[in-house]
């Protein structure tokens, strides 16, 4: 199960995501975290990262690419994975679907989460997670179950992004549906395309994705 869930900031991907990792078995494979493990490794795409970041430029598309392309073929991610954080344009997406069928794969689902932009404010201002497990809370829709403690892993130690604040917030839209949102016609036309609808409960959301996920008809995205 090779899959992708898009949806601009605050949509719930990261949420989610932990679900299906838990429920699946598969793994969420980020870019960030890819960057910083093949730099620690000092793999030779890794090598060629940091010595682009070193000198204050940004990693192209080929090298995230390759980091990848490297990371698929490791054991853990046999049962399947979730794309986090990439692609996020036309020129991306491309080379994704290059790199995985020149490994004999293909992307079995690409989900758009779809939530209102003021909803999508009022999530990330009061968005917290985590510092240990990633487990995602806010100030008012979903306080852990004993105040400060994990619900997931039982530490007590949290973190707040400095930039999940409404004016960052709705720059961030801006971004997202300039550079990001043509994705979902790329998808649409490969017919891997479903949408869900975000403003549902965690619950809700978690039943929809897993109700695509296990065959049930994809919802037509319009």
């Amino acid at each position: 199960m090779r899959l992708i869930l898009l949806g601009p900031p605050g949509a719930g991907k990261g949420t989610q995501a932990h679900r299906l990792i838990v429920k699946y078995g598969i793994v969420q494979l980020s870019t960030g975290d890819m960057l910083r493990a093949a730099v620690a490794a000092k793999t030779e795409i890794g090598l060629k990262a940091k010595s682009v970041m070193d000198a204050g430029s940004l990693v192209s598309d080929d090298i995230v690419n390759a980091i990848i392309a490297e990371r698929v073929d490791q054991p853990d991610c046999a049962n399947g994975f979730i794309l986090d954080g990439y692609p996020r344009t036309l020129q991306q997406a491309d080379s994704t679907e290059a790199m995985l069928r020149s490994k004999g794969l293909k992307l079995d689902h690409v989900i758009e989460m779809r939530v209102d932009d003021d909803v999508l404010v009022h999530r990330v201002s009061g968005r917290y997670t985590c510092a240990n497990c990633g487990a995602v809370y806010h100030d008012t829709d979903r306080k852990p179950r004993t105040e400060g403690v994990c619900d997931d892993c039982g530490h007590s130690n949290f973190k707040r992004r400095p930039d999940d604040n409404a004016d960052v917030m709705r720059t961030r839209l801006r971004a997202y549906y300039k550079e990001t949102s043509p994705l979902v016609g790329y998808y649409h036309c490969k017919g891997i395309l479903s949408f869900i609808d975000g403003m549902k409960s965690i619950d809700e959301v978690t039943a929809d994705l897993q109700a695509i996920l296990e065959g049930a008809p994809a919802t037509v995205a319009g």
